[in-house]
C-alpha cells in the first residue's frame, strides 16, 4: 500500500476504533456487531466485541 494511502487508512482506522458503530459503517447481514466500512478507500470488515472493547479486523480488501 503506498505510504499516502497507508497514512489515510491508519487515520481512518483510529477514528473507527474510537467509534466502531459510526464512521458510516453498516452491519453485515442481521448481526449488528459484524460491520463493514470503507476507510481511506479500503473496504474493511470487522467484528465488534463490546464486552472486551476489541475490534478485530476480519478482512481488508485493497486492490
Amino acid at each position: 500500500m503506498p505510504r499516502p494511502l497507508r497514512d489515510t487508512f491508519d487515520t481512518g482506522m483510529h477514528a473507527l476504533a474510537a467509534d466502531p458503530y459510526g464512521h458510516r459503517s453498516a452491519p453485515v447481514r442481521a448481526d449488528d456487531d459484524r460491520r463493514e466500512a470503507t476507510v481511506g478507500g479500503v473496504v474493511v470488515r470487522y467484528y465488534v466485541s463490546a464486552t472486551v472493547l476489541t475490534v478485530t479486523v476480519v478482512r481488508v480488501v485493497y486492490l
